[in-house]
């Protein structure tokens, strides 16, 4: 299960990221902004297998660059570390404490921003031609502040991926990817329960969990 939720995670942060690249209508709709890039999907995918294996650091870069805009990668972050990045925490520290929190979330945020672009890139190759299908939007979803979209990935199992993106808007009114659900795992619990398994490890050491972090996703 956990494999072919690792495949679908693949397609959704592409398929999600790429809409970077689309400038949707006025109150265009999450769905809106999926469907709208499905398309543009394919042709990065067959371009990018012409130079990827001779220029991995163009193609990860590419990659990045699509990212970034649309993935809410602090927001990712701060929900992977749980309980040490709440709310909760943050209040209960002094000043010099909330001052290394915040130092320490923007760590891991840039880890697991790198970490998961050079983990799953190489994964983006194996989707080309795949078949994408986006449900409807509901009425009035444009005026809502968070949605899921979910969607169809045919690939070459006889069954679909089954997708289910978290969108919700920033400050400035665009959709960002919160989190994903694929075949009913949701990945971002996944990555909570690591962060916890490995801050028990490390007797609570958020220096140490993110310094390891850093080591697997390079590995990677």
């Amino acid at each position: 299960m956990l494999s072919r939720a690792k495949c679908g995670w693949v397609v959704a942060f592409f398929v999600v990221a790429v809409s970077a690249w689309a400038k949707p209508a006025v109150n265009a709709t999450a769905h809106d902004v999926v469907r709208d890039t499905s398309d543009r999907v394919m042709s990065v995918v067959t371009a990018a297998q012409e130079y990827a294996d001779d220029d991995p650091e163009r193609y990860y870069n590419e990659i990045q660059g699509i990212l970034d805009p649309v993935v809410d990668f602090r927001g990712l972050a701060r929900g992977v570390m749980g309980p040490y990045a709440s709310s909760e925490r943050y209040r209960s520290l002094d000043e010099a404490g909330r001052a290394r929190l915040r130092e320490q979330l923007d760590r891991f945020t840039e880890v697991m921003r790198v970490g998961l672009v050079r983990t799953y890139s190489k994964g983006l190759l194996a989707f080309g031609g795949s078949q994408i299908e986006v449900s409807e939007a509901a009425p009035g979803e444009a005026e809502m502040s968070r949605v899921s979209v979910k969607q169809l990935v045919f690939s070459a199992g006889a069954e679909p991926y089954v997708l289910m993106y978290q969108m919700g808007k920033d400050k400035s009114g665009g959709w960002k990817l919160r989190t994903i659900i694929i075949e009913s795992v949701n990945l971002g619990e996944i990555y909570r329960s690591q962060f916890e398994a490995a801050a028990r490890k490390h007797d609570g050491g958020l220096d140490a969990v993110i310094v390891s972090w850093q080591a697997v996703a390079v590995e990677a």
